[in-house]
């Protein structure tokens, strides 16, 4: 446990000392600083409730020279409780949110190391990339790659090129770039002597030592004068250039780089000087050792994306906005390798992986369940000692950008109070490194901890491929709920920008206006795993035992996108063949040695649809439901049929169906004919026994 201190903030909130059961202070930051200086003699961690003078506790500790027994931890209660419309309502959620703010951190994660010794490579107009080339090679190991000619320096301070781009590929530290040489002069060898300006009778050639072909009339006199330096080739035949960077520079309006999020190192302001100031800014600090954390773990066992040279599931390469994820098959199983140098830590691809092979780390689900657990529990207990019982709402947000949003609304909530919706009393805030890192499981069980619903906040810069999957997501769960009875519980709540406030305004105002949903049930006591197909089993079991309707028998039709449902079989056109068995990552389908029968567990579907892509005669279809938990987990047969035996020894040697469909394909054929035909209906050994007697 930590000590608490609490400030009223010069007496704007209206905070209740007996209900908290702590001392409030009035101007903690200023006068009552001496109370957060004797907190650091003691022997508990200090927990500071205000996060706008972070800054001002962090630099009063630092100077005080005294080793703190944990790091200084603040929480937000002024924006997001405090200065709101229900500021006297808000104290359940202050107690939340300061236990919330008491939890033990996550366990720290393994990290990703970038190392840049400030090698840039600038990319654009000559006009524009030469003068920045000038102000940074002082700092910097400049290049430039002109993609349009202009005056060049005589001196050769650093490096210059020309051409088209052809391949711009890597991340901070390591960046690969392929381009095309254009122009018969190249200024890699150009001396800048002049001698070619001087002979060509057409002035194709200037100060950007670069020939206007246009204008060229193949006198070739500028070759003869170049002849010494050989810079100059009309009849060039390798025109391929690369180059290895730490940086880049693209101030081209059109950047080559494929993903819609770049990676670190890579900056793109375009023709904006503006922009190109602030990227020019940034560029002169990326020089040195770098770490980010490894933001996921992957798990190639479980891992849906391909068998037998079918791909099945590739939603994780699909929604990756920075290209970090790509396929790998190798001997006709396929997996997915990602590189954490390019990976940003959105974490959509564990949020869209129907399996758990990708599974977010930054923190772990696990963690966050204890932390979301925390949240529900205490808010609930502390509306119980009032006489109400209120199931709060889980407002998720991108740390970031949503904490900027909401800061920014608790202020104006403040100050205009009659323009500006502030947080409900019973929304509980909870910010996660970004809002595409959840999933249903995630939000199912939070439902399941005894909030009433969970909106997630978007604050307008999230790729549009996280939107669209989180929409996904927000669907089936929705309709997860709806089949047990319950109305929708799960909403998004998307603005233009961090900066939107009139938008989540309207929204905290139709929360505030229509109040708390009740909660689902009484709050469940088991943990979010770290394994997403066993944390949605046990939610499963949850939604079951307190669902308002059953299920019907046949089950409730889910989505085409759920990672739950079935299977449909056309048992007319199966041969049992069993290379679904052969194909399902999973162990869903199930073969039988002793005879010719396929079962099929649901639970462990995950309907990636690489069985329907390997069935030969096309028998199987993906059917996307929702069946009790019980039947989920039976073992249940699809499709069986009568063994065919051996017509000389009676051993079974496949199913009678199939044999008899080869039997008649192959039967007009002229090679099988008479005992050739015979030995087709035997097995292995009595076809080879078979044919050794009629040879003797």
């Amino acid at each position: 446990m930590s000590q608490k201190l609490i400030c009223n903030c010069n007496e704007t909130m209206p905070l209740d000392s007996k209900a908290l059961g702590l001392p409030i202070h009035t101007s903690l930051c200023r006068q009552e600083v001496g109370s957060f200086l004797k907190a650091l003699d003691g022997d508990d961690a200090v927990l500071v409730a205000c996060t706008q003078e972070g800054a001002l506790f962090s630099e009063l500790a630092e100077q005080s020279g005294k080793p703190l027994v944990a790091p200084l931890r603040f929480v937000n209660i002024r924006e997001y409780a405090g200065w709101t419309q229900e500021a006297k309502q808000s104290g359940p959620k202050i107690t939340a949110l300061l236990a919330l703010a008491d939890m033990p951190q996550a366990e720290p994660v393994p990290v990703v190391s970038y190392e840049s010794g400030g090698s840039l490579l600038i990319i654009g107009a000559a006009e524009q990339a030469l003068p920045w080339a000038d102000k940074l090679n002082t700092a910097l190991d400049v290049s430039v790659l002109c993609a349009k000619a202009g005056d060049l320096p005589l001196s050769r301070t650093f490096p210059i090129y020309s051409g088209e781009v052809s391949k711009l590929e890597g991340f901070l530290g390591s960046f690969s770039v392929d381009w095309n040489l254009q122009n018969p002069i190249d200024p890699e060898m150009c001396t800048r002597c002049g001698a070619c300006v001087e002979v060509c009778p057409e002035q194709a050639i200037n100060a950007s030592f670069q020939i206007d072909l246009d204008k060229c009339k193949s006198h070739r006199a500028c070759v003869t004068a170049c002849a010494g330096i050989g810079a100059i080739a009309f009849d060039r035949i390798d025109t391929k250039r690369s180059g290895e960077f730490d940086l880049i520079l693209d101030l081209r309006s059109d950047p080559k780089m494929p993903m819609s999020q770049t990676p670190q190192g890579y900056f793109a302001p375009g023709p904006d000087p503006f922009g190109q100031a602030l990227a020019a800014n940034e560029l002169l600090g990326m020089v040195g050792e770098f770490e980010k954390p490894k933001y996921f773990v992957y798990n190639e066992k479980i891992c849906a994306h391909g068998r037998n040279g079918q791909v099945g599931c590739s939603a994780c390469i699909d929604v990756c906005s920075t290209g970090a994820i790509r396929s790998i098959f190798k001997s006709g199983q396929g997996h997915v390798e990602v590189n954490p140098n390019l990976c940003m830590g959105c974490g959509a691809c564990s949020t869209v992986c129907p399996s758990g092979a990708m599974r977010y780390n930054y923190p772990s689900v696990a963690h966050q369940g204890k932390e979301i657990k925390a949240l529900a529990t205490v808010f609930i207990t502390e509306t119980t000692k009032q006489n109400r019982t209120v199931a709060p709402t889980l407002l998720l947000h991108t740390l970031e950008a949503g904490a900027q949003l909401l800061d920014g609304l608790g202020r104006a909530a403040h100050i205009q109070s009659k323009q500006f919706e502030g947080l409900p009393s019973y929304v509980l805030p909870y910010g996660i490194e970004h809002i595409a890192s959840t999933g249903m499981e995630f939000w199912l069980g939070a439902l399941s901890y005894g909030f009433g619903e969970v909106v997630l906040l978007l604050s307008g810069e999230e790729d549009p491929a996280y939107r669209a999957a989180l929409e996904i997501q927000v669907d089936v769960a929705n309709t997860v709920l709806q089949a047990y009875g319950f109305t929708p519980r799960i909403q998004m709540a998307c603005v233009s920008s961090s900066k939107d406030l009139s938008a989540v305004s309207v929204v905290m105002g139709q929360l505030r206006q229509r109040g708390p949903l009740p909660s689902l049930g009484a709050p469940a006591s088991f943990g979010l795993s770290i394994q997403k197909r066993e944390t949605l089993e046990v939610i499963l079991e949850y939604l079951q035992k307190h669902a308002k309707t059953p299920l019907p028998d046949q089950g409730s039709a889910l989505p085409k996108a759920s990672p739950l449902g079935g299977l449909q079989m056309n048992s007319e056109a199966c041969t049992l063949c069993m290379s679904c068995v052969g194909s399902c990552p999973e162990g869903a389908l199930l073969d039988n040695p002793d005879e010719p029968k396929l079962s099929f567990i649901e639970k462990n579907c995950v309907q990636c649809g690489i069985c329907v892509k390997t069935c030969p005669e096309e028998a199987l279809s993906l059917l996307p439901r929702l069946v009790n938990v019980e039947q989920r987990k039976q073992r249940m047969v699809l499709n069986e049929t009568q063994a065919f035996h051996c017509i000389s020894c009676g051993k079974p040697m496949g199913t009678l169906k199939m044999v008899n469909l080869m039997l008649s394909k192959l039967s007009t054929h002229g090679a099988f004919s008479g005992s050739a035909l015979d030995r087709l209906k035997m097995c292995g050994d009595c076809r080879v026994v078979d044919m050794v007697k009629k040879e003797l």
